[in-house]
């Protein structure tokens, strides 16, 4: 068994890419590579960082983050550090992709079903979001829009998210925040019996597959952007055994009818998108909403205050080097506030428990984070 819990029945399935002995090598090189740079390298250029702001005369300084950046920028190891981060990052794109090339021809075959249970809808006039279409998101060559026709693009993002999730985002399945939010309906609302469920930005539908797993009577229905993602989400979904329904078309405004679904949800999301697209999101997911229905959006647990310097300087960093359109806007934003902008009531903001089955819990929800990969940031509110 490898680092990435490949031979483990719950963390793996057929339709992911599988590396030779010396595509595996590679992957895990990167892996321990991105493991240095953030556990060792990282640290170290916060503390200078921090040094660095405790110095600055706060009666000549407006711009803290500014004057520390511009100090970090003159420092070797801070330029060797980002040189670093952004290259392990392309190396894992790189690796991954020659992996799933090699293996085009096993992937497509597995993704011709003859007897779907589920659907996917490829719409050929979809116009990509600028947000998206503007720069490869993540550094993945092509990003999220990219359609030649195939499910490759798919099958890169699932493997890769693997790779760049260091295996904790539930291993080979990607699906911990899936899981995770359906755990947080669950603990506001363990009795509820969804007839429809709908998956907003589903990806390569890491998080579709546990709705129609925790709720197999419910229809339930994805959307994303991509339609390479969604080819391959649908292949994906179908040999797990689950029915789902996929539709190229984008959260801000979708064409089903309004109080159509039980419960929206989203997960990571919001970072991906732009400020004036998040607050579509929310209200298309209020105008999809039946009478007594919940929404539920899940992001990264790092929200911060204004006054964590280290963050803001992160969040520059994170969009400009990683390109992450929304980062900053989306680590920052007063969800409790938007959700009553967009109509909801019975509004909870605060940090979910991370769950590796949604039905077998923890339900736990709370004010205080617990760490990346062990809670998640949930905003969720009530039609």
């Amino acid at each position: 068994m490898n680092a990435f819990n490949e031979a483990s029945p719950r963390l793996t399935h057929d339709l992911i890419a599988q590396p030779s002995h010396d595509e595996l090598t590679e992957q895990l090189f990167v892996r321990d590579l991105k493991l240095y740079v953030m556990g060792q390298l990282e640290p170290k250029q916060k503390q200078i960082a921090l040094a660095e702001a405790a110095a600055l005369d706060p009666r000549t300084t407006n711009d803290a983050v500014g004057s520390v950046r511009r100090k970090m920028e003159g420092r070797a190891s801070f330029g060797a550090w980002l040189a670093m981060k952004r290259e392990s990052q392309r190396m894992l794109w790189s690796a991954v992709g020659d992996s799933v090339e090699r293996q085009a021809d096993r992937l497509a075959a597995l993704a011709d079903i003859s007897d779907p249970r589920g659907s996917v809808t490829i719409d050929p006039d979809f116009a990509v979001p600028d947000y998206i279409a503007m720069a490869d998101v993540h550094l993945m060559p092509g990003g999220y829009g990219l359609d030649d026709g195939s499910l490759l693009q798919g099958a890169v993002m699932d493997r890769g998210g693997a790779v760049y999730m260091l295996g904790r985002n539930g291993g080979m399945l990607n699906d911990l925040r899936g899981q995770t939010a359906l755990a947080h309906v669950l603990t506001r609302m363990p009795d509820i019996q969804p007839l429809r469920i709908l998956d907003m930005g589903c990806g390569v539908g890491t998080s579709a597959v546990p709705a129609a797993m925790c709720f197999p009577d419910a229809e339930v229905t994805a959307i994303d952007v991509g339609a390479s993602m969604l080819r391959y989400a649908h292949a994906r979904a179908e040999n797990l055994g689950a029915r789902v329904h996929f539709s190229q078309q984008s959260a801000e405004t979708t064409t089903f009818e309004p109080a159509s679904f039980d419960i929206v949800y989203s997960c990571a999301l919001l970072h991906e998108t732009s400020p004036q697209a998040v607050q579509a999101i929310l209200a298309e997911s209020r105008r999809l909403l039946r009478p007594g229905g919940i929404a539920v959006h899940l992001e990264v647990p790092l929200l911060h205050s204004s006054n964590d310097l280290w963050s803001e300087l992160s969040d520059e960093l994170e969009a400009q080097y990683n390109n992450e359109p929304n980062w900053r806007g989306a680590l920052s934003a007063d969800y409790g506030s938007l959700m009553q902008e967009a109509g909801f009531h019975d509004i909870m903001t605060g940090y979910q428990a991370t769950a590796l089955n949604a039905r077998g819990g923890p339900h736990h929800f709370g004010q205080s984070s617990k760490g990346v990969f062990r809670s998640w940031f949930v905003a969720s509110g009530r039609a």
